[in-house]
């Protein structure tokens, strides 16, 4: 009998000891992934920051079209007026910002962040009032032409605006946002921004 309570207490003390390393080893494991868990959530974050602070601006605008030869007379000259319409977007390019996530001493830090820029333009054209000379008509390169220097016409609008500002001062309100939750959760946020391309 008392063969039987030595074996059984041996058998439940090393059946103990199996379960406190097995615990000890999943509990490794479990810490383990969540701190990546983490960073990766944390990475996700700040891309979602630099996509909130795109902002999208809309413009109407007429552009006038005028191309003569020699002499600026009707039989040489043609000439149309064009109504543009487009969505313009600005925000900022990610492929030239760096983010490094330092798990131990908790701190995120985002350099190299760049001023708004333009990141796309969607428009529309409307030709009317197009007039065409005797010896000077309108070709498929010219109204590819137009075309060109009407997007750029309203690049230069869009940035002659407030649009980019209103991209830049969204940025910064999301990320005291981004540094408000992390530090609520003990990371620490570090930001720096091109000194040149800084907006005050």
């Amino acid at each position: 009998m008392r063969k039987i309570s030595r074996y059984t207490i041996f058998l439940v003390l090393f059946g103990l000891l199996l379960l406190t390393v097995w615990y000890s080893g999943f509990k490794y494991r479990f810490v383990q992934t969540n701190t990546q868990i983490n960073q990766e959530v944390i990475l996700e974050q700040v891309k979602n920051v630099f996509q909130l602070g795109t902002v999208e601006g809309y413009f109407s605008d007429i552009y006038s079209y005028k191309e003569y030869y020699g002499f600026d007379i009707s039989p040489f000259q043609k000439k149309a007026l064009i109504r543009i319409k487009a969505k313009v977007l600005a925000g900022f390019d990610m492929d030239n910002i760096n983010i490094e996530i330092d798990g131990l001493t908790k701190t995120v830090e985002i350099s190299n962040i760049p001023f708004a820029t333009i990141l796309s333009i969607d428009h529309n054209l409307d030709y009317y009032d197009i007039t065409e000379g005797t010896f000077n008509s309108f070709t498929t390169a010219d109204y590819n032409k137009m075309n060109s220097q009407a997007k750029n016409f309203i690049e230069n609008t869009a940035k002659n605006s407030n649009l980019l500002l209103k991209a830049q001062k969204q940025l910064e309100q999301n990320l005291y946002l981004l540094k408000t939750i992390l530090n609520s959760n003990g990371w620490k946020l570090k930001t720096k921004f091109k000194s040149i391309n800084r907006l005050k």
